[in-house]
């Protein structure tokens, strides 16, 4: 046995520094699996039954970066860590500015208005000019900048180069020959006395502030998570020992009694002991209506209560509710690595040491074919390759675009248990919906009942529904219902044999009743023929035509019908509008299934097939169209849902939904079958996007940085243009995952 667990990761900042944790957590003692998101900042580990966190966490730290267990309910905890570091970030991108526009001013404001340059030499002089960059550009680089160093050079030492040590070999390298300029300048010739402080200077200050616009950005990734915290309430209205207390959230217990007054939130799940109120269940189902709620009912935390006074008793508390298994599963869906995240994996092993390469090279070859002066040239070539390669949007172009797609799925009632299933939604070609209670409602009702022989209509019924008044089957409900409403007393059954997908016996009063479809009755009553003509007029009609014979003898054609949602058909449309097939399977005779499949433009139906079917019949439709997403109700469909590429459960988040589908869907709404697939859709394109920004970035100004296009064009790329191309590209990344919010 294993258990999950999350830990919290200080210090990354690219996506060779997600390599390396994972690497590090692989070779720790006990960890079986390891995931590292850089968009969340988390390592989601799988550790052996009984394996001691410490060890871990001494790898993270031996690997250069920090690490922190994560606790359950640590989420608002970690809000405010995550306040403090963009705080402190935002300080010192403001001191880093504040001391980097003097010294742009002092040496590339000469450049832009030369009578500029003249004051300056008349008033400070040249080494007095350049003694106060050396000092301002060491306060930006040694203060602001420390970051860089303090985690780039350790990972140089290590040989496990990241975006730091690239950063901060750049602007050392600029900085460390400016101060030898400034110290020595007349040990070196002339046309090589020219220093660089502005430029390592203008460095740290754009990377700084591309990682402030990044985090900035990256907080709003969390919307969805924030938002489903909100609906949790900090205390609630507990009776023990027969007095009211308010009670912190943390320290209600199972069975506690709860009231809750109108207008108040509901802090936990639990059963209504008394009152009668109507509950507002929008912001979990997405269902627009308050739900009427009685003694008896079920309440979920995290809905409010409107109009009446409820007292309920707690059923589940903490991380036990349906909030927040909610939390839980969008959380770790979030955290979720993606198949097509590998391939940016390979990349990134092995992209910082070449790129390091590269700069070498660059500087080699400009020092020795390159004009003069060649040192200066080749140095700020060098830095600019270095500076414009870091690998930041890489590493954010997937976890970025699954966070924010996964939050919005969630606004929009779709829970994805696992984050592959985006991909895999995306590669849907066929999807095939169960019928009963997914396509229609699950309450079908009897509308007709055709008598063959002797016996009376009340007595037929009375027969029929006690029968069927031990079944738990909605066919089975809507007769015992219908004989209610007529006034008809039920009788004491026994000897009850159920056939699944096919029809039932019982003894009742010492008379022996069957009803099922016509494939159970056919074998022993073959007279069934003259009957079986008009369940096929009901099935036309749409309705599931049911035969019943009492003590051997066909007594009575029976028809139920089941109302298709409302929803129904608006779903099937759209997804015939993202190209997609359409099938329903279903345990109807295929006349019924086929008028249903005719009123909603269904493409194929497989139909009269048993419960036990429904995954052969899945792996029909898969060989045919290939990726198949299957849509059931969550509680008789969990082997199909299982069994299909992506399973969705239609429903309130049962404890077999969440079990069985990849996909859960808060309200019945069938549009959100739509939703889900839109998304991934939405969000694969997105990836995408960001990837090909990330590599086309570094792939088309490398060479630009290396001075390539100089012998014919004479542009070479400054390190301060770098920096700022740098900056913007993870900041760019991460704002075209935000669009996905607007889906």
């Amino acid at each position: 046995m294993s258990e999950r667990l999350q830990l919290a990761i200080e210090g990354m900042s690219c996506a060779s520094c997600v390599r390396r944790v994972e690497q590090a957590l692989a070779k720790a003692p006990g960890v079986e699996a390891a995931s590292v998101n850089l968009a969340t900042g988390r390592a989601d580990i799988m550790l052996a039954r009984g394996a001691s966190i410490e060890p871990v966490t001494h790898a993270v730290t031996g690997a250069g970066y920090q690490a922190r267990p994560i606790r359950e309910s640590s989420y608002q905890q970690e809000e405010q860590h995550r306040d403090r570091e963009l705080a402190e970030l935002k300080r010192d991108v403001i001191l880093a500015a504040v001391l980097t526009l003097p010294v742009v001013v002092l040496e590339m404001g000469g450049h832009i208005v030369p009578a500029f340059h003249h004051w300056v030499m008349q008033t400070l002089g040249q080494t007095a000019s350049w003694w106060l960059q050396l000092v301002l550009t060491s306060v930006v680089l040694f203060v602001p900048g420390r970051r860089f160093l303090k985690a780039g050079l350790p990972a140089l030492l290590r040989r496990a180069p990241d975006m730091n040590s690239l950063v901060a070999l750049g602007s050392l390298a600029a900085w460390s020959f400016s101060v030898f300029v400034t110290l020595f300048g007349s040990f070196i010739p002339e046309q090589t006395r020219h220093v660089y402080f502005e430029a390592a200077a203008v460095i740290v200050t754009l990377i700084l502030l591309g990682r402030l616009l990044e985090a900035r950005a990256k907080g709003k990734t969390g919307d969805a998570i924030r938002k489903l915290m909100d609906l949790q309430v900090k205390s609630a209205k507990v009776e023990r020992e027969g007095a009211i207390e308010e009670v912190a959230l943390s320290d209600i217990r199972l069975d506690d009694t709860i009231h809750v007054f109108p207008g108040e939130r509901i802090a936990v799940d639990g059963i209504v002991l008394a009152g009668d109120s109507y509950v507002d269940e929008s912001m979990l189902t997405g269902e627009a209506m308050p739900v009427a709620k009685r003694v008896g009912d079920e309440l979920t935390g995290g809905t409010v209560n409107q109009n009446g006074r409820l007292s309920f008793r707690a059923t589940r508390v903490g991380g036990d509710t349906v909030l927040a298994r909610i939390v839980q599963m969008v959380e770790e869906a979030q955290n979720t690595k993606l198949p097509i995240q590998q391939l940016v994996d390979r990349v990134t092993a092995v992209f910082v040491p070449i790129v390091m390469g590269i700069a070498a090279l660059t500087f080699l070859v400009w020092l020795l074919v390159g004009p003069e002066p060649a040192f200066t040239m080749a140095l700020i070539n060098a830095v600019a390759v270095l500076i414009i390669a870091c690998p930041c949007a890489m590493g954010l172009a997937t976890p970025t675009s699954v966070m924010v797609g996964i939050g919005r799925a969630a606004d929009l009632g779709v829970l994805l248990r696992k984050g592959q299933a985006l991909q895999l939604l995306r590669d849907t070609r066929v999807v095939a919906f169960d019928k009963t209670g997914t396509l229609t409602k699950g309450k079908p009702q009897l509308i007709e009942l055709i008598l063959r022989g002797s016996r009376q209509h009340e007595e037929v019924l009375q027969l029929i529904a006690s029968a069927e008044q031990h079944s738990e089957h909605p066919i089975a409900r809507a007769i015992v219902s219908a004989a209610r409403e007529q006034g008809i007393a039920l009788l004491p059954a026994d000897e009850f044999q159920a056939t699944p997908g096919m029809g039932m016996s019982a003894l009742v009063n010492g008379v022996r009743v069957e009803v099922g479809a016509d494939r159970f009755l056919a074998e022993k009553h073959p007279e069934l023929t003259e009957m079986a003509k008009q369940g096929a007029l009901l099935a036309n009609e749409g309705a599931t035509p049911l035969y019943a014979a009492i003590n051997g003898e066909p007594a009575a054609t029976l028809a139920v019908a089941d109302t298709i949602k409302e929803s129904a058909r608006a779903a099937i449309k759209g997804l015939h509008e993202l190209g997609l097939k359409v099938a329903m399977i279903t345990g109807d005779n295929r006349g019924t299934a086929e008028a249903i499949a005719h009123e909603l433009g269904i493409d194929e139906v497989a139909a009269e097939v048993l419960p036990e079917g429904k995954v052969d019949a899945l792996e029909n439709l898969r060989r045919q169209h290939g990726t198949l997403s299957f849509v059931g109700d969550g509680i008789n469909d969990a082997p199909a849902l299982a069994a299909a590429d992506v399973g969705i459960a239609v429903g309130t988040g049962t404890d077999i939904a969440i079990e069985a589908a990849d996909v859960v869907l808060m309200g019945d709404d069938l549009n959100g079958v739509v939703n889900a697939l839109g998304i991934s859709q939405a969000t694969l394109n997105n990836i995408k996007q960001n990837l090909f920004w990330a590599f086309a970035y570094n792939i088309s100004l490398i060479p630009v940085a290396a001075g390539v296009l100089y012998p014919v064009t004479g542009l070479l790329l400054s390190p301060m243009l770098a920096a700022g191309a740098m900056a913007m590209s993870s900041v760019f990344v991460v704002a075209n995952a935000l669009r996905l919010r607007r889906k």
